[in-house]
């Protein structure tokens, strides 16, 4: 389990106009931010469980509330997810964007990582189709009940 709590504090933006501030500081229900983000909102709590967003503010109903400094946290942890991106990975993505004073050869070594992890799962999709092209190709696909495909699969078959 990710535990980002302690890095999940960002600073104000000191360059908002006192609208600014209000949309931004303007409550949103758990319903407006999926609908918002795409993410369900059994997946939003459970980011905040882990820690990916901080907890939301409570009504006295208690609500979750969220506030679209959470939006936009939520859509980039949608979009590094979307990438392929492990949820540890994910959670040092958001340390780093979160840190002016990173490396960017540090995300740059994430990305790195990912891509070759892309890389592998594109070779195993190959052999995996050049397989099912081979089988294919000695299927007839007509009337006869034999089938290579389903003797390979059942092991009856050397491919």
């Amino acid at each position: 389990m990710v535990d980002l709590t302690a890095n999940w504090k960002v600073a104000a933006i000191a360059t908002d106009t006192p609208r600014e501030a209000a949309i931004r500081s303007t409550p949103l229900s758990i319903g407006s931010v999926a609908e918002a983000t795409g993410l369900p909102a059994k997946t939003i709590r459970y980011y905040e469980s882990i820690g990916l967003v901080g907890p939301a503010r409570r009504t006295g109903g208690n609500y979750r509330l969220y506030d679209e400094r959470d939006v936009t946290t939520l859509r980039f942890v949608e979009r590094a997810r979307r990438l392929g991106f492990s949820l540890k990975e994910v959670a040092e993505l958001l340390t780093l964007w979160r840190d002016r004073r990173r490396a960017s050869a540090d995300v740059r070594r994430l990305a790195e990582a990912q891509i070759r992890r892309v890389d592998a799962r594109l070779s195993e999709l190959q052999e995996m189709r050049r397989s099912l092209q081979h089988l294919m190709e000695r299927c007839h696909g007509d009337e006869r009940p034999d089938c290579p495909i389903l003797e390979e699969l059942a092991g009856q078959r050397e491919g």
